[in-house]
């Protein structure tokens, strides 16, 4: 996703803020490599001074940012209209949200046969959808009905929750669906998992979002 966050982005030295972050630090190493004064914020945010291990909602903001880059962080925050007003509020005016996501709605029963069909060999270190392919069969409930209860046990956010919830704050950009789920599947590439959208085999799951703050 590097170069599409980077094409959307104003140009070096920018201050950029980066939420969620991750144990590897997101984009920031990449970021501040090309000459970003980039920061990430999350609790599990590595050590370091580009990194703060706070949630977002308790990070204080001293100086505006002409960007903000979210990557699959916000379908995990308790209230994604609270993060994002802290977004506007931490950008300059016309500063630039950047943000990656998952429309979780969209994974369908065919979807999750066509993923699961493609899962890696079982190993020590599951990926997360390994995880929820044999959580599923083991509760031998339908797939929609597992995949709505694991993301209300969860709280995980719908996609086109988080898209309106952008949309009341920022002046949209740009708006696409593509493919999610390849990193995680066995000799799949992003080129494969968009042929099978194409085919209408399985459903477009990542959100790309770009938005200018009023």
């Amino acid at each position: 996703m590097w170069p599409f966050v980077r094409s959307h982005l104003p140009p070096p030295a920018a201050a950029v803020l980066e939420i969620g972050c991750g144990a590897l630090g997101g984009f920031v190493p990449s970021l501040r490599s090309v000459g970003y004064d980039a920061v990430g914020v999350d609790p599990d945010a590595p050590e370091g001074p580009w990194y703060h291990q706070v949630e977002v909602e308790h990070h204080a903001i001293h100086e505006p940012v002409q960007a903000v880059v979210a990557c699959t962080s916000l379908h995990h925050v308790a209230d994604v209209g609270a993060v994002l007003d802290l977004a506007a509020t931490a950008l300059a005016p016309g500063g630039a949200v950047v943000v990656i996501e998952w429309a979780r709605e969209q994974f369908d029963d065919a979807t999750a046969q066509w993923c699961f069909g493609r899962l890696p060999p079982p190993s020590d270190d599951h990926g997360w959808l390994r995880h929820r392919h044999d959580e599923w069969l083991t509760s031998g409930l339908p797939w929609r009905d597992f995949c709505e209860a694991w993301a209300r046990e969860e709280g995980l956010h719908a996609g086109k929750d988080i898209v309106r919830e952008l949309d009341a704050r920022f002046d949209c950009q740009s708006l696409s669906y593509g493919p999610y789920f390849f990193p995680d599947l066995a000799g799949i590439t992003e080129e494969g998992e968009q042929a099978a959208i194409d085919a209408g085999e399985i459903q477009a799951n990542r959100i790309s979002y770009v938005g200018l703050r009023r």
